[in-house]
């Protein structure tokens, strides 16, 4: 008799069927793909998906109000806030295409300088070397980002695509993995 040592991490994925890990690696890498060599079209789609997703979003989360009362004030400022973000990008396809990721670049580095200020305060009270230069690092990266947010965008969409890649290619090996032990936990085939 044979046993198989099954890794921790695939064991917690077994609940998933092998096939769904399987494509969204493939739709990871093609984003990805689309990402890194068509980067304005890929943008503007993209955007257009999160407008969409956003309205919905927003018109749900009201919605939800009358099935759930419990914080529907928030409820309420969610989705008002959802469906004008959503009717803005859907309204304004190229301005919203070139105002999102730079709001997120700007976002990005502000969070950076953050981060990095705490960390050299943290060096400084004996973190020691290593997070002190993370966080100049860190404080640097983040004064880029804000300084020139254009550029972080570009360079934003092109990481995004290279990520997407890399997660989706290791999604295809890891649904693979999964597939070999060929049981999910409830004791059904994948």
């Amino acid at each position: 008799m044979t046993t198989v040592t099954v890794p921790a991490a695939v064991e917690q994925t077994l609940e998933t069927p092998w096939w769904v890990v399987l494509l969204q690696g493939m739709f990871a890498a093609l984003i990805g793909l689309f990402l890194v060599f068509s980067p304005g079209v890929t943008t503007v789609v993209l955007i257009q998906f999160l407008g969409f997703y956003w309205l919905i979003g927003g018109i749900f989360g009201i919605v939800s109000i009358f099935i759930d009362t419990s914080l529907w004030g928030w409820k309420l400022f969610a989705g008002i806030l959802g469906i004008m973000a959503g009717l803005a990008i859907i309204q304004y396809p190229l301005w919203s295409t070139f105002l999102v990721p730079g709001v997120l670049v700007v976002f990005l580095g502000i969070e950076g300088m953050i981060i990095g200020l705490l960390n050299v305060i943290q060096a400084f009270q004996g973190g020691g070397w290593g997070v002190g230069i993370l966080g100049v690092l860190s404080l640097l990266f983040g004064v880029v980002l804000v300084a020139n947010p254009l550029l972080g965008s570009v360079t934003l969409v092109l990481l995004m695509g290279i990520l997407g890649i890399i997660g989706g290619i290791g999604a295809i090996v890891y649904a693979f993995q999964i597939r070999r032990f060929g049981v999910l936990a409830d004791g059904s085939l994948a």
